[in-house]
């Protein structure tokens, strides 16, 4: 089976975009360069394509009900525009993935859009599905993947972006709310959300619709590249890389997002992390620099100053805000507290590394 495209694939390609595999989808990584693009996001507004990233529409009269046992926050909190960051975890506590969950507009009952990462679809959907059957809740769920393009404008001026395609007042939008404008004509649902750190938006218009509001919104053209290294910048996890349920399982807790976990509502996994809660975590999710020449990789291992090692990196780079290697990976709680001295192993090469809790830049 080929790799999946975005329905910009083409204007990419003409733009001079590199393309790189992730997530099952043949998304571009650069245009000009990684250090470029990061530079516009944090100084001015970058505009990226991220309609990898999986949608799925849950509605009903029982639709909060499935939400509710299936996510880690506390769904019911949310009105129509609100949106909240939560966790989809195992009967074990154990991270599947994160995702946004924003409740839509009501169609007579309430309707949740929640976004998985890229390639997550048709797990959720069967996940959704199964468990929907299985508790019998009177609830309809769509994956809508290949019906939306979705686009993050971030970045100091990214409100004057989008405020400049839309009359609708966006700029009202608290962190986390959203509501549905006409952008350039196109109707989108428009979210102050992001990846990057910086203020921005998210925008979700129709699959078919997407040359249209990409056009629209003047700002630089940034790909996957340096979408990372500002996540890494700000410490936010990636999926399938700092958590994996089989090659790096994590709970929320140990990952550092126990802020998402609600242990006041009933949701799989819920005993598991109520127990690790009450007995506290081995190990847990932290930033780093190194102090010698060298980029931390995904995969070095972290080790005390006499050589013992005790983690692993998760996920590592040249940070080009700070022209420094910075890190993230899992430590024994001992060894997690900033300013602890502690060794990577570069391809056998001991660097001197020292813990600074994420984020490594003032935003």
């Amino acid at each position: 089976m080929g790799l999946r495209k975005p329905p910009l694939y083409d204007v990419h390609a003409d733009a001079g975009a590199q393309f790189t595999e992730f997530g099952g989808w043949d998304m571009p990584v650069e245009y000009d360069s990684i250090r470029a693009e990061h530079a516009a996001v944090r100084e001015s507004v970058g505009i990226f394509d991220v309609s990898h990233m999986s949608e799925i529409e849950v509605s009903g009269p029982d639709g909060t009900a499935l939400m509710q046992r299936l996510t880690t926050n506390d769904v019911a909190v949310l009105e129509p525009g609100d949106s909240q960051y939560s966790a989809i975890v195992d009967d074990d506590g154990l991270i599947i993935d994160d995702t946004v969950v924003y409740r839509l507009p009501d169609r007579d009952d309430p309707v949740y859009l929640f976004i998985p990462n890229a390639g997550h679809d048709e797990e959720m959907y069967d996940r959704w599905t199964s468990f929907r059957d299985e508790w019998d809740l009177d609830a309809t769920v769509e994956d809508v993947t290949e019906d939306w393009a979705m686009f993050a404008v971030q970045g100091p001026d990214a409100l004057e972006t989008v405020s400049a395609t839309t009359d609708a007042p966006v700029g009202d939008l608290s962190k986390f709310q959203a509501q549905y404008a006409d952008v350039a004509g196109v109707e989108c649902w428009v979210a102050r959300t992001g990846y990057t750190g910086e203020d921005g938006f998210e925008v979700l218009c129709p699959w078919d619709d997407a040359e249209t509001v990409w056009s629209a919104l003047d700002a630089t053209p940034c790909g996957l590249g340096s979408r990372d290294t500002l996540r890494m910048e700000m410490g936010f996890l990636l999926s399938g890389q700092d958590f994996d349920p089989e090659d790096e399982p994590r709970t929320p807790y140990e990952a550092g997002i126990g802020f998402v976990v609600k242990l006041d509502t009933e949701f799989v996994g819920r005993d598991a992390l109520e127990q690790q809660h009450e007995a506290g975590v081995d190990e847990t999710f932290v930033g780093f620099t190194l102090l010698d020449r060298g980029v931390p990789r995904h995969g070095y291992d972290i080790a005390t100053e006499d050589g013992d090692v005790i983690g692993t990196v998760t996920s590592g780079t040249m940070s080009p805000t700070l022209s420094e290697p910075i890190g993230l990976g899992y430590v024994p709680v001992e060894y997690a507290d900033d300013g602890t001295a502690l060794i990577v192993l570069a391809r056998g090469r001991e660097k001197r590394a020292e813990i600074v809790t994420p984020p490594f830049i003032d935003n």
